[in-house]
């Protein structure tokens, strides 16, 4: 296929991106870029899938297939009772820019989540999200020619969550340094590869609002360095077609957080263990990661063994931190204590002896232990569909404190999954009420808590498109997260892949469905010290 002297089309991503977001840093005038684009665009919410979080949502949109195609649910995959940080090799089907590759097309994509390891494509890729800090990059060498070019590159902030040791004026410089970051090393890359298709994506638009519970002076700060870099990507690009879409929504969580397991205890279904090794984190992985040991297991040391005994005799290590506190020496203790004391040291889910439970807290969903497929299985492979309709039916019951159902729907997991990868699903999907309860997976004596998490994800994104070929006047109401890929194939000319599920938007002329080889993804490789604690800090593992 022919190149254009120009780049055919640009994508940005917005992380957590949505119109009621835009539209009122519009009215600020904070965003005259971004503004500018919706008035030149057509536009609407994007409707994101389940789960609306970014390690799955992300291979959604630049694959254009459900997690059930691709392979990845969450930010971890589960082995057994195990588990390991999701990668790029995870994802198992053909990215935008390895179709684009097939017909000739170039890519640059730079900050993507869940790109690490790179594709070897015409082109460059400088990973994102859940990538180490100095990932390799594609093509070799590239990182460090884009920092001989620019000055600094890094994925992740200095800082890790909690940290006091900066005020909250110097984090805002972090922040809007790294989205400096992103369209600078776009822009090297743009002009040094003259692409046909550019992916250029803005993590910190989502992490302000986790981080800093949604203060809108540093949502407007961080909005406001992004729009500015995409101002200057704009004019020096000049893309004949520019989109704009999100993963997912944000907004504020209005109800309490609901710990499910609680429930899932008193029903029968999860069984605990003082001591045990529980839900692992990056905490226990951290010593192992940073001498560049893989630590994808991990098991407890001598003094972890102690705070168990200790605590199958109730002296726990929340009790423990009580009396510490009132001595006032807990964060001094604190700062000693070996990593995996405070989870040895509390009471945690026995995986291998229960019958239900939730692993991860954002995958919304329960998983069941079952025979002939986890290693320890309590469910007779026969008695599967009756247990967990019998699971469905206790979840859909559940109120919340006002007496509203704490769920507007519970599902098995075909109503969300297909493929060759369903199995790796939980097996019962719950979608919080309009998105108002956060969930944890901690065991606990009470079914609410204040929710950890008074800002999170929205299920409605947004998705904007405008320039050549682009018929503004039509209507995108509707539109998937799994429709961003195919209508963007569509756009440059290029077949999409019969395998998609999402269709190409009335936007554009739709283009034939073809069938593409098979993909074959990169060696999953450990995540490194670099990551470490990131999953925490967002509050997305436990």
């Amino acid at each position: 296929m022919a190149r254009s002297d120009r780049m055919g089309a640009l994508l940005i991503g917005i992380d957590a991106g949505c119109l009621s977001v835009f539209d009122r840093l519009a009215e600020e005038g904070v965003v005259p870029n971004l503004s500018a684009l919706v008035d030149a665009s057509v536009a609407a919410p994007l409707r994101s899938q389940i789960p609306p979080w970014t390690p799955s949502a992300w291979p959604s949109m630049y694959t254009g297939v459900n997690p059930g195609k691709h392979g990845v649910f969450g930010f971890t995959g589960f082995d057994g009772y195990d588990f390991h940080v999701v990668t790029g090799g995870d994802v198992r089907a053909h990215r935008l820019w390895t179709m684009l590759d097939r017909h000739g097309l170039s890519s640059v994509v730079v900050n993507v989540p869940v790109t690490h390891p790179p594709d070897e494509i015409d082109g460059a890729i400088i990973p994102g999200f859940l990538a180490p800090e100095d990932p390799p990059c594609h093509p070799d060498g590239i990182l460090e020619e884009v920092r001989d070019a620019i000055g600094e590159y890094r994925i992740y902030p200095r800082y890790t969550r909690g940290d006091d040791s900066l005020s909250d004026a110097e984090k805002m410089e972090e922040y809007c340094s790294l989205v400096d970051m992103r369209g600078e090393a776009f822009r090297y890359l743009a002009g040094r590869f003259d692409p046909d298709f550019g992916f250029l994506e803005f993590q910190k638009t989502d992490t302000v609002f986790h981080e800093f519970d949604g203060e809108w002076e540093k949502v407007k700060r961080v909005y406001g360095a992004a729009d500015e870099q995409i101002g200057r990507v704009l004019e020096e690009c000049d893309p004949e077609r520019v989109f704009v879409a999100s993963d997912h929504g944000i907004g504020r969580y209005e109800k309490p957080e609901f710990r499910v397991n609680a429930l899932l205890e008193d029903a029968g279904y999860v069984e605990t263990t003082m001591g045990g090794k529980g839900m692992p984190t990056w905490n226990l992985m951290r010593e192992d990661l940073r001498e560049g040991k893989q630590a994808e297991e991990w098991e407890p040391g001598a003094v972890e063994r102690l705070a168990a005994r200790l605590a199958s005799v109730g002296l726990t290590t929340r009790r423990v931190g009580l009396v510490l506190e009132r001595l006032g020496i807990a964060d001094r203790t604190r700062q000693y204590a070996p990593n995996g004391v405070v989870k040895t040291g509390n009471e945690q889910v026995d995986f291998p002896n229960s019958t239900a439970y939730m692993r991860a807290r954002t995958e919304l969903g329960v998983r069941m232990n079952v025979e002939g497929r986890d290693p320890a299985g309590k469910v007779p492979a026969d008695e599967y569909d009756d247990v967990r309709a019998d699971l469905v039916r206790e979840l859909e019951s559940v109120t919340d404190p006002d007496g509203e159902p704490v769920f507007e729907e519970v599902a098995p997991r075909e109503r969300y999954f297909h493929g060759p990868y369903a199995d790796r699903a939980v097996d019962v999907v719950t979608i919080p009420n309009d998105f108002q309860h956060f969930l944890s997976a901690q065991p606990s004596e009470e079914y609410f808590a204040e929710t950890t998490e008074p800002w999170n994800h929205k299920i409605d994104g947004v998705f904007l498109a405008s320039g050549d070929g682009i018929d503004t006047s039509r209507s995108i109401e509707g539109a998937h997260l799994f429709d961003v890929a195919p209508t963007i194939l569509s756009a440059l000319g290029v077949p999409r892949n019969d395998r998609m599920d999402g269709r190409p938007l009335p936007i554009v002329e739709a283009t034939d469905a073809r069938s593409y080889p098979e993909y074959a993804p990169a060696v999953r490789e450990a995540i490194d010290a670099s990551v470490e604690g990131r999953l925490e800090d967002l509050g997305y593992v436990e």
